[in-house]
């Protein structure tokens, strides 16, 4: 298995195509002044010996010297020893509301924003748990099964969109039934939700279907994303940017449902938080978790990885001495 050791410092490769990008126009703002100082053919023989090509080599060399530095500064590795291992985890779902009040600006940027960055914190912090999620607004889907994927979970969350929902609304209670069907058989006491909702919505059943989940074991927590005060919803048109409008034509105000938002967790057995309350929500919540009881489950993991950034480092240097013995002007006769 490859892996970056330190994969963060992949952003730096981003600098790369910004450098090259100003090499050529740096080159052609040079090319446009020698055309305004005269003939082309006079000012060849004037610069005898310029090797433009040369340049571009020399520049290239130093352009991929930079590239094998940044890739060897994430230390690649190979995972080449594979072992079953036992670990003991929790089945959780994190199910995102998609409807489209979630785009709703009464916390920066918007709800449905804001949702994803505390859903990738949540991946990030129940890592060693099997995580699966759901997404919802007319009607609930499953995203991503239960899995130890950690990476894609993040990929999914965030690329998670109003554009992906068929119908509007807030199905609630269909994210919550699509759940106790997506569990697998076993210990009933090991699994979790966390629901991530404006709770825009009068759907009975939502309270009703959390009750009954949990006699098979599944605690729910939920998560209000919103303002009491509430704020317009937009929506983009070809025309550009249009407010969610009500029958007589007046902006429709989206606000948080907090009471269904406490009534759902504790129907579910579990706890209600507001998104305002930011890291203390994770920190809670992996708390609760960790409380939950374990199911031990065989997985093969890689136990030994080999690093390879020397050979990187090496191609780096390599490259760079390449570039500085090739000479910029060619050798007059």
């Amino acid at each position: 298995m490859f892996i970056f050791e330190y994969h963060q410092h992949l952003i730096w490769l981003l600098i790369i195509p910004g450098l090259i990008i100003l090499y050529f126009i740096s080159q052609h703002y040079i090319m446009q002044q020698r055309v305004n100082l005269g003939d082309e053919n006079l000012l060849t023989r004037l610069i005898k010996g310029e090797a433009i090509h040369r340049k571009h080599i020399k520049n290239g060399l130093i352009f991929a010297a930079l590239l094998s530095l940044i890739l060897a500064s994430a230390n690649p590795q190979w995972g080449n020893k594979k072992e079953k291992v036992i670990a003991k985890s929790s089945d959780v779902f994190i199910a995102l509301d998609i409807s489209q009040s979630m785009m709703a600006e009464d916390i920066s940027p918007n709800r449905l924003e804001r949702s994803k960055r505390l859903a990738q914190n949540l991946i990030r912090a129940l890592k060693g748990n099997r995580l699966g999620l759901i997404y919802f607004a007319g009607n609930a889907y499953l995203q991503m099964p239960l899995s130890n994927d950690y990476s894609a979970a993040q990929l999914f969350v965030s690329s998670a969109n109003t554009g992906q929902a068929s119908t509007q609304g807030t199905a609630i209670s269909e994210a919550i039934t699509l759940a106790t069907r997506a569990f697998e058989e076993g210990k009933a006491n090991q699994r979790a939700m966390i629901i991530l909702t404006d709770g825009e919505s009068h759907d009975d059943e939502a309270v009703e279907a959390a009750a009954n989940a949990v006699e098979i074991g599944l605690n729910i927590y939920t998560i209000g994303v919103g303002t009491t005060e509430g704020a317009f919803v937009p929506y983009r048109t070809q025309s550009g940017e249009q407010y969610k409008r009500d029958d007589q034509g007046n902006p429709v105000t989206s606000i948080l449902n907090q009471d269904m938002i406490r009534d759902l967790a504790k129907a579910g057995n579990g706890k209600s938080y507001l998104i305002g309350e930011g890291n203390a929500i994770i920190t809670d919540i992996k708390k609760e978790i960790d409380l939950l009881e374990k199911e031990e489950v065989e997985q093969r993991a890689f136990t030994d990885y080999n690093s390879y950034f020397q050979y990187l480092i090496a191609a780096g240097l390599l490259l760079l001495i390449a570039q500085y013995l090739i000479p910029d002007r060619k050798k007059m006769l």
